[in-house]
């Protein structure tokens, strides 16, 4: 049954061109997901995990969904994804500039190891520059008034006892942001972050070697809103009112989706 006029105009991103790095699993599955539902004419997955990125797009099916090998950190495959979406599907609208990593150990200042530093950097700074970078040019060649948005942490505005690599990039992303918004505004471009206090992901499980439940646990103990639990679907609609028509003069925001974020409780922050 052919969808109504009023339903397909009741989509929020209609017709839209979508990337999502990071997009195989945890918050950028999720966000891929929202977007597909929310009319997105196609979202391109991006990430290193070819078996689950491919797993995923065929769960939205490939009307809606492709996947493309591509590290961040790799200025080269980076453009080759854009442009290859670009010339597939003939625009960028929005790039959900997502992949990165969590430090694999304490690194505190004075412990600070600056090679573990080197390589957290290389994709969560350098490769969400890339992503920033190269869709940016895409939208701008052309002529879109596209958005583009960074996933960042309350870690990168609050600071930590431990991860201080983490918390590092995670500013840097912010700032990222926070320049890209006002150097592409005269493009029509917006660029906004979010946020997320501490959540159960793939990448959170594995870290702390815990299931969903108890990373939960341990995550509840940085918010004071009582009465729900952080999950991916709150964060990928964060990015979807970001990256919507409903957003439209938002920009250089970072949009913090923390439950009002609680401090000093532990030392553990994502």
């Amino acid at each position: 049954m052919a969808e109504s006029s009023h339903t397909k105009s009741s989509l929020r991103l209609a017709s839209k061109i979508a990337i999502v790095t990071g997009g195989a699993s945890g918050i950028g599955k999720e966000t891929a997901h929202v977007f597909a539902e929310q009319g997105a004419r196609m979202v391109v997955i991006a990430d290193i995990q070819d078996e689950l990125g491919n797993e995923v797009a065929a769960s939205i099916g490939s009307h809606r969904c492709t996947y493309v090998h591509c590290d961040v950190t790799n200025e080269d495959q980076v453009k080759n994804l854009v442009q290859s979406t670009v010339n597939t599907y003939g625009q960028v609208d929005i790039m959900f500039s997502n992949a990165g990593i969590a430090s694999p150990s304490d690194q505190t200042v004075l412990e600070f190891d600056i090679s573990q530093a080197d390589h957290l950097f290389s994709v969560n700074v350098r490769g969400m520059a890339l992503c920033v970078k190269h869709a940016a040019r895409a939208m701008v060649d052309g002529c879109v008034r596209g958005s583009i948005v960074c996933t960042a942490s309350v870690a990168g505005s609050n600071g930590s006892m431990k991860l201080t690599d983490y918390v590092m990039s995670k500013h840097a992303i912010i700032g990222l942001m926070r320049s890209a918004s006002k150097q592409l505004a005269k493009h029509g471009i917006r660029v906004n972050c979010v946020s997320p206090n501490g959540l159960a992901t793939p990448l959170t499980m594995k870290l702390l070697d815990a299931g969903e439940e108890t990373v939960d646990l341990i995550f509840g103990e940085y918010k004071r809103l009582e009465g729900v639990v952080l999950n991916t679907k709150h964060v990928a609609d964060a990015v979807l009112f970001l990256v919507s028509n409903e957003s439209d003069f938002v920009t250089g925001l970072d949009l913090r989706v923390d439950g009002s974020y609680l401090d000093g409780k532990s030392e553990l922050v994502f």
